[in-house]
């Protein structure tokens, strides 16, 4: 089953260990787990997009007024969700910011798993 990763900063990260982010993608690339990943532009770079009555709204920035941003994301390939927390929790941002894992809902015109 595919999980998405979001990868977040927190204005509160614990600084005391090394970031070893690169070692975290060879070593779950090689195994096949991290199936993509890229890192985004920072948050003061997004566009927020709205269509109301027809009416497209383009705002700068991110919606929420949160100090944290998504910073970047990777799709991972596990058999449970416990497998994928247990890979995210090596990622270096589990410890300098947060990460958020959600398995993927195929579309399939079920409202199964809400």
């Amino acid at each position: 089953m595919q999980y998405m990763m979001f990868v977040a900063t927190d204005p509160e990260p614990d600084t005391d260990v090394e970031d070893n982010v690169e070692e975290w993608v060879r070593e779950n690339d090689a195994s096949g787990v991290r199936v993509r990943g890229e890192r985004l532009r920072p948050a003061s770079e997004a566009k927020t997009l709205r269509l109301r009555g027809g009416e497209l709204m383009v705002t700068d920035g991110p919606f929420t007024e949160a100090k944290e941003w998504i910073a970047g994301y990777d799709i991972l390939e596990c058999e449970s969700l416990e497998h994928a927390i247990d890979v995210a929790s090596r990622h270096p941002m589990a410890r300098y910011g947060r990460i958020e894992v959600r398995a993927f809902w195929p579309f399939d015109g079920s409202d199964e798993g809400e």
